[in-house]
């Protein structure tokens, strides 16, 4: 059985009701194309154009009303729905979060683990970085998904820790900030990812102002099979285990390597 998914790009705001209703616009038309598996961007209910209090005033807790409208879109979609959140963490911090939705319920969750205090910009001063640890899968129609966000694409052993642990799908929100190079590293670290893990990547950007956009769906040898570009939109294409183990055949990578991901002792 084959599965269809969907990366969904827009750009969020301050404004948490307006996002929500967008949100729940740009689902819809994802699902009536018939996607299973939505994916949204990091931060996806409250963007702020600056890591600083506002993210922390705006957190709610994964029991809150942000999450529950959430929850209630997956029930009256039938949809699985990843979307990041960012969830109070008490003292003045949060956790950057993804949430994976079912059938109305918190089915995975996802805290970041590599924060991103790079390119002139400081998420730590904000966000607690998790520690790494077992991948919380999500099971659509056979498929196993895993997430991980941003500026952890950066990180290969991120990618490939959910492979191990059973992934056939990586959803990856993000709010991959716009710079000079910065749409080139996106397109080239996504396409890494899928290649020598052999699986398919839906990456889920902000587009402009806060996100450098270009979502898409990419295939187990990397192939563009969905994408938006720079606009409001929504990217759907059909993923196929036929199509996975093709390619583990052809490209054993996973059965070949000699290295394993554990993680540094700190």
């Amino acid at each position: 059985m084959s599965l269809y998914v969907a990366a969904v790009q827009f750009a969020p705001t301050e404004d948490k009701d307006a996002n929500l209703a967008e949100i729940e616009r740009l689902v819809r038309s994802a699902v009536a194309r018939g996607a299973r598996l939505v994916v949204l961007p990091e931060y996806a209910v409250f963007t702020a154009p600056a890591m600083d209090d506002r993210f922390v005033d705006s957190a709610e807790p994964l029991d809150g009303p942000s999450v529950a409208r959430l929850r209630e879109l997956s029930a009256e979609t039938g949809a699985t729905i990843v979307a990041g959140v960012n969830e109070a963490a008490g003292e003045g911090r949060i956790h950057n979060t993804l949430v994976g939705l079912q059938d109305g319920q918190v089915r995975a969750v996802y805290r970041k683990v590599h924060l991103y205090d790079a390119f002139g910009y400081r998420e730590s001063d904000r966000v607690i970085a998790s520690d790494p640890g077992a991948p919380e899968l999500l099971q659509i129609d056979g498929y196993s998904i895993g997430m991980q966000t941003c500026y952890d694409l950066r990180f290969p052993e991120v990618s490939r820790t959910l492979v191990d642990a059973g992934a056939d799908v990586i959803a990856l929100p993000a709010e991959w900030v716009p710079g000079p190079l910065k749409e080139f590293h996106w397109s080239t670290l996504l396409r890494a990812r899928a290649i020598e893990n052999t699986v398919y990547v839906v990456a889920a950007d902000q587009c402009a102002p806060t996100g450098a956009g270009n979502s898409v769906v990419l295939d187990p040898m990397g192939n563009t099979l969905a994408g938006i570009g720079e606009a409001v939109g929504v990217a759907v294409a059909e993923v196929e285990r036929s199509r996975i183990d093709a390619v583990r055949t052809i490209n054993p990578a996973l059965t070949l390597r000699r290295y394993r991901v554990v993680p540094r002792e700190e």
